[in-house]
């Protein structure tokens, strides 16, 4: 088997995948904007090649490694890098070159905060009222439809990259001054606390395993307010939060994908509603997370998906598991040699965050599972209490 993985070497904790699927016996053909001296030793074992290209943001570029590949192993069976910002080049590859996976067209349904929509409204599920930003007046009348707040973030964009939380005519006259030079959709503001509904499928779509995060803090309130994420896992998925999910999976059609599907648990009347759906593993340490939730190995589990077709692994989620982020600058009670001493048999993990994630995932993580769900809220205030 022949695997063309793309920037193998980040997120830094993603070479498992690499790593595992060469166990596999696979030829794993990496293709990065890294220097080959530059990867960890335990990446470059697993890979059978590497080409380097000097942006992969550059088409033509990746095609002639993907075309140099496939002269001297032979034909391609799959190209993955689990990261969203490259599944339209994956898509195209996947086209150019007759692989297995979502072409490139199929791609923009989950791309697309539109296009996704238009999956949900199919599919029956709750979906908050948008449409694309085409200008001020029809700004105008949508913001009069749903009212202050609503959110104007990018059709295709991750986190709250130019994300805009507009509550007022200012807001307003700054976000038409301001904003990227990118095509925008326009959502109402949803009051709610965070879930999410995650896992894999097999290669003909059935979810393999599947598991659910908890946050009371959305990604934007976090970046404008300087706030500490934490979110953990749930041992037991709310039963309707698991039927929409597995119908959302349903209606995108994803063979050997991960999937991260966001919904707002809405306070006024307890409704979850889609927000939208990324396919690709949660990010951040979230992965390793999923890993202590269940003593499981998902990097082991895609492989074996993407190499047989199916997993032998079993999934039981036995723990609830959090991150619990920290920032430089902040007054924190309990320093950190008082938080391990306090809570070291409960953190499995803990290090420092890579500063392109730092804005949303904090300067420092600590990684913690307990039993119960009362623990693990306790464990996280008192990690992130400040005086």
């Amino acid at each position: 088997m022949n695997i063309v993985y793309l920037s193998p070497h980040f997120p830094p904790n993603y070479y498992n995948f690499c790593v595992r699927i060469a166990e596999m016996k696979a030829n794993v053909l990496g293709i990065g904007d890294c220097p080959y001296e530059n990867l960890r030793p335990e990446l470059k074992a697993s890979l059978k090649d590497y080409y380097k290209v000097s942006n992969l943001e550059n088409y033509l570029e990746v095609y002639k490694a993907c075309a140099y590949f496939t002269w001297k192993y032979g034909r391609i069976d799959r190209i993955e890098s689990h990261i969203e910002h490259w599944l339209g080049l994956e898509g195209e590859l996947r086209e150019d070159f007759n692989i297995f996976g979502p072409k490139k067209a199929q791609t923009e349904a989950f791309r697309r905060k539109s296009e996704m929509k238009k999956v949900f409204r199919n599919a029956g599920i709750p979906v908050a009222e948008g449409e694309m930003f085409s200008g001020e007046p029809a700004l105008r009348k949508f913001i009069e439809k749903v009212g202050y707040p609503i959110i104007a973030k990018p059709d295709i964009g991750v986190g709250a990259w130019q994300t805009w939380k507009i509550c007022n005519e200012d807001n307003l006259r700054e976000f038409l001054e301001k904003h990227a030079s990118v095509d925008y959709f326009l959502e109402e503001f949803i009051s709610g606390t965070l879930y999410t509904f995650d896992g894999i499928t097999d290669t003909t779509g059935n979810i393999v395993f599947c598991t659910s995060h908890h946050s009371d803090t959305g990604v934007l309130e976090l970046v404008s307010d300087n706030l500490d994420l934490s979110y953990y896992s749930l041992r037991e998925i709310p039963g309707e939060l698991q039927e929409l999910g597995e119908k959302i999976v349903a209606a995108f059609k994803l063979p050997e994908k991960f999937f991260h599907i966001e919904f707002f648990k809405r306070f006024k009347d307890n409704v979850y509603t889609v927000l939208e759906i990324n396919c690709r593993p949660p990010g951040g340490f979230t992965t390793d997370i999923i890993n202590y939730t269940a003593d499981t190995d998902v990097y082991r589990i895609w492989a074996e998906i993407a190499f047989f077709g199916k997993t032998s692994t079993q999934f039981e989620r036995k723990y609830h598991c959090a991150h619990i982020a920290r920032k430089f600058g902040k007054n924190y009670v309990l320093s950190h040699d008082e938080v391990l001493k306090q809570f070291g048999e409960n953190i499995v993990f803990h290090e420092h965050v890579p500063d392109v994630f730092s804005a949303v995932m904090g300067n420092y993580t600590y990684i913690a599972r307990t039993k119960t769900e009362p623990e693990i809220r306790n464990l996280i205030t008192q990690i992130q209490k400040t005086g």
